[in-house]
């Protein structure tokens, strides 16, 4: 991997694991495993450079996004089956030398970009099945506070996703979002005019606000109890079969109840004081949305993606 890229902390209350950026030729291959478990087998994506027979879910940016695994000492590394858990991150100074964002294939990014502020694309988190209901996506979301503080990162994003293409199955939790969650006009990204999809589908006073989170990925709800945002109109991925959404935080803005979470180094996953800031809100409710299987799977393909269903890119990313 890049020389210049910071390493997070290894996990030491758990012997079996260790968190850190993907080192070698097999790291980042065990990473496209997992995510084709993930994104291909359970969720029914695809993709033109998806390799079914060595099944690998992969894409022209892998080279240029660090990958931030959890390893599973107990598994194989020989077979690509150590990795457990993965966040792609994207730097805006690396994404200035390569000359893009994975985002905007989607999203406009203009307003954005226009800040000058220090930016974090995320995507392709995901975690496996064997792992998901326990303290995984809270080590990957210590791993990624420790990335953001370390880099000085303003302003995070990424894809989302909403699990399916069925628009009026999703008119509630999209119009949620945006009547409730639209990012400021400074930094509000926009979805691609060629695919332009509004998400305002019903009018705020039509919107049964209880359904609409009842549809919406548990990922995504744990970003916006963050103070997270949504960028203006969606997009619909029929490869990944995903309707997605790009997800911003500010950590400026982040909600004072769990900016606690960021501004410190490094929590063990256990032990945190009861009561502490993002213990039961953020990665309870970003694991709990890791099944894979239904709209709370909790991965992203590009916020590097967070899968709404398991999706965040800031999961396809």
């Amino acid at each position: 991997m890049r020389p210049d890229a910071a390493l997070p902390p290894m996990i030491s209350d758990d012997p079996h694991f260790e968190l850190r950026l993907a080192r070698d030729e097999e790291d980042v291959l065990s990473a496209q495993r997992l995510r084709y478990r993930v994104f291909v087998e359970e969720l029914g994506g695809s993709g033109a450079m998806v390799d079914h027979v060595n099944r690998l879910e992969r894409d022209a940016f892998d080279p240029v996004f660090d990958h931030l695994i959890l390893v599973d000492r107990r598994r194989d590394r020989k077979s690509l089956d150590h990795v457990v858990g993965v966040y792609r991150l994207l730097r805006s100074d690396v994404a200035e030398r390569h000359g893009s964002y994975y985002s905007e294939t989607e999203y406009d990014l203009s307003a954005l970009k226009a800040s000058g502020r220090r930016m974090l694309e995320l995507g392709r988190s995901c975690v496996d099945a064997e792992h998901r209901g326990g303290t995984a996506m809270f080590h990957l979301w210590n791993g990624l506070a420790d990335y953001v503080l370390d880099h000085e990162i303003e302003v995070m994003f990424g894809v989302a996703s909403f699990h399916g293409t069925d628009l009026d199955a999703l008119k509630l939790p999209l119009a949620y979002l945006h009547h409730h969650h639209l990012a400021p006009e400074t930094i509000r990204v926009r979805a691609q005019p060629a695919h332009f999809q509004r998400m305002d589908l019903v009018t705020a006073e039509q919107i049964d606000r209880k359904a609409a989170m009842v549809a919406t990925p548990a990922l995504i709800k744990a970003y916006l109890r963050l103070g997270g945002f949504v960028g203006e109109g969606a997009f619909v991925d029929h490869d990944f079969n995903t309707t997605d959404v790009c997800l911003l935080m500010d950590t400026e803005k982040m909600s004072q109840r769990h900016k606690g979470f960021y501004t410190r180094k490094f929590a063990a996953a256990r032990g945190i004081a009861e009561g502490a800031p993002g213990r039961r809100t953020a990665p309870h409710a970003v694991d709990g949305a890791a099944s894979g299987t239904d709209a709370d799977s909790g991965t992203d393909r590009g916020t590097g993606r967070s899968y709404a269903p398991a999706r965040l890119d800031g999961d396809k990313a």
